[in-house]
């Protein structure tokens, strides 16, 4: 999983959907795991 500082890019990508966890904003691709992501 990458750190980013915006996942802005991340989540326009097809299969991807914007998670909040534990007061963290994540990014997960079903599709192309290789796009998941956390942001801060």
């Amino acid at each position: 999983m990458k750190v980013r500082k915006s996942l802005r890019s991340l989540k326009n990508r097809p299969g991807s959907q914007v998670v909040r966890r534990h007061g963290k904003t994540f990014v997960i691709n079903k599709r192309n795991p290789r796009f998941k992501a956390r942001q801060g």
